[in-house]
This record gives C-alpha cells, sequence and structure tokens, in this order.
C-alpha cells in the first residue's frame, strides 16, 4: 500500500528552509523569579528546563532513524532543519538547568525525563529487546514519530500563545523571555514538521488518523502530568510561602491554578486553551499549518537579541 498522502498546505503557508540559530544565553543576572511577583507562572515555566534536554535530544535519535525512510527530499530537509534546531533547543535548556542550580536548586526531576526518554521511549523499552527484531523495529520507530507529532501539536500552539503574549516582556526577565520566545518562535515556524513526517510514513488515511488519536490519549495526560510536576518539584524548594503552597498541590489543584493565574495574569496558557487545542487535533481536517502564524513568528525571531547576535557572530 502507498504511504497516506500529504495535507496540501495552503499557498501562503508553504514551507521555507528551515535554518538553525546558534543562539546564547547568560542567566548570571536573572532572578529566580524571572516572571515579577508570579512564583506560580515562574515554576511552572520553569520546569520546563528539567524536561527539554533529554526530551529533545530523544527527538533528533528519533528523527536520525526515521531520516532513511523518508523519499520526499522537500521533507527530508525539513526534518534535517528540525533536527538541527531542537539540538540547540536541548543546549539552551541544559544551561538553563544550572540558571536553577546556581539559586539553590537540585534539578532531579531531570533524571525522570531521562527515564522516559531514554528507557521507556528507547529503542528497547524497559528492556524488552524484541522490538528491536525486524518484525517489530520499523513499527516502534513509526510510533514514537507518531508521538512527537503528538508532543510537537503543543510545542506549535504555545509557540503562537507566546507570540501573541504580551505579559513576559512587561512583568519577566528579558534574557529569560527572550530564551523562551525564541525556542517557540522556533517551534511555530517546524509547527508542521512533525505531523507531516508520521503521515508520510503512515500507509494509510485511516490508520494516520486512528493511530493520532491513539496516540495523542497518552501524551495529553502525560504532558499535564510533567509539565505540572516540574513546576511543583521547584515549588518544593523555594521558601517563598506562596510557592510552597503550590509544592503541596494535587494535579487537578494545579491546574485549577493554572486556569485562575492564566487568565489573571496571561503569564501562563490556560488550560482550557490546552483543552481546546487538544479538542482541535481530533478532527479529519486537522492541520498544524493553521495553528500558528509562520510570518509572525519570523518577525519575533527578526528582533530577538540571541537570536540577532547569533546571526552577527
Amino acid at each position: 500500500m502507498m504511504n497516506a498522502a500529504h495535507t496540501p498546505l495552503p499557498d501562503s503557508a508553504q514551507r521555507h528552509r528551515l535554518q538553525a540559530r546558534r543562539v546564547d544565553f547568560d542567566f548570571a543576572s536573572t532572578p529566580l523569579h524571572w516572571l515579577s511577583n508570579d512564583p506560580f507562572s515562574t515554576h511552572i515555566i520553569n520546569g520546563i528546563h528539567m524536561l527539554l534536554p533529554a526530551g529533545e535530544l530523544w527527538f533528533c535519535r528519533v528523527y536520525n532513524q526515521a531520516l532513511p525512510m523518508v523519499t520526499d527530499e522537500v521533507l527530508r530537509d525539513d526534518v534535517q532543519g528540525f533536527i538541527r534546531q531542537e539540538a540547540i533547543h536541548s543546549r539552551q535548556h541544559t544551561k538553563a538547568q544550572s540558571y536553577l542550580e546556581a539559586h539553590g536548586f537540585n534539578v532531579a526531576f531531570a533524571e525522570q525525563a531521562e527515564w522516559l526518554f531514554g528507557t521507556v521511549l528507547g529503542d528497547a523499552p524497559l528492556g524488552l529487546k524484541f522490538l528491536q527484531r525486524q518484525a517489530w523495529k520499523k513499527q516502534w520507530l513509526i510510533t514514537r514519530v507518531g508521538l512527537i507529532a503528538a508532543i510537537e501539536h503543543f510545542t506549535g500552539v504555545l509557540g503562537q500563545w507566546a507570540m501573541d503574549n504580551e505579559s513576559w516582556e512587561t512583568n519577566g526577565d528579558a534574557t529569560m523571555v527572550d530564551l523562551f520566545k525564541w525556542h517557540l518562535a522556533e517551534e511555530v515556524e517546524h509547527r508542521t514538521v512533525a505531523y507531516d513526517l508520521f503521515e508520510h510514513l503512515c500507509r494509510t488515511q485511516l490508520g494516520f488518523y486512528v493511530s493520532r488519536q491513539a496516540l495523542m490519549a497518552i501524551v495529553f495526560p502525560l504532558f499535564l502530568y510533567f509539565i505540572a510536576e516540574g513546576g511543583r518539584q521547584l515549588a518544593g524548594q523555594d521558601p517563598d510561602p506562596r510557592a510552597r503552597k503550590m509544592a503541596r498541590m494535587l494535579l487537578p489543584q494545579i491546574l485549577m491554578k493554572l486556569q485562575q493565574v492564566g487568565k489573571r495574569t496571561h503569564n501562563v496558557p490556560t488550560f482550557s486553551f490546552l483543552l481546546k487545542a487538544t479538542v482541535r487535533w481530533l478532527s479529519p481536517n486537522f492541520h498544524p499549518v493553521h495553528e500558528g502564524d509562520t510570518e509572525q513568528a519570523l518577525a519575533y525571531l527578526a528582533r530577538s537579541p540571541a537570536a540577532q547576535a547569533a546571526m552577527n557572530a
């Protein structure tokens, strides 16, 4: 059977070649609560520093394995550009872990991320070596490509949320704001790649649709858990009593707080925002090209201090 056909993109959203911007950030002057007077949002977002380095290197490993299966030259170029961007994202968030440690925080949660991406989602998950047999190896690889597509749906929609966001520049440390907005602008820039790759590797449109829904059913709750737990673990180490209160919250309470704080401060997306983004994924007509504005992302990258410094280096 033939591979699933690509969803055609509107003329205004045709791909441009992805480039890796070799940015560098100095967090020496960045305060712990880099969002002023908002420890909840700060810790929720800072938790991402512990999750992303392992996750993005896993993206790169999986995609490097998938590259020989790509028969579309434009898509192959996109996947290679995606890999280069994600590798730099991983390095910069690893550097941000040092910023947390400089403030006296233990980043042991990063070890849970290493276990998830290295052991559970590795080539032989939990030692199940049968998945390395030829009959299963390709399917396990395509399954992981699909998991990345589901994860990248959230990075893409969060990227567009960040492009529309104005509160970070008003309330936040300029260096940390630029780190996240540079990263999320690139997520908008490459938002179609993971989805297109998964579609390319699936044999039929029906198989593609059913499998992407099944994988999202796994990814969405795990995404919520890891975002909440990373923030909760950091909050438990913060002497600020507002943060300590967050550390005692259960997942449903953190999601309720996310909704409340997001509505009040606009420093974090609301839970309802994430839920609506997930519902859109269910549509048979879904394509991530409609989830963001590439020109808006490129406009931010054109004024990002770190991205501009990298270009002029």
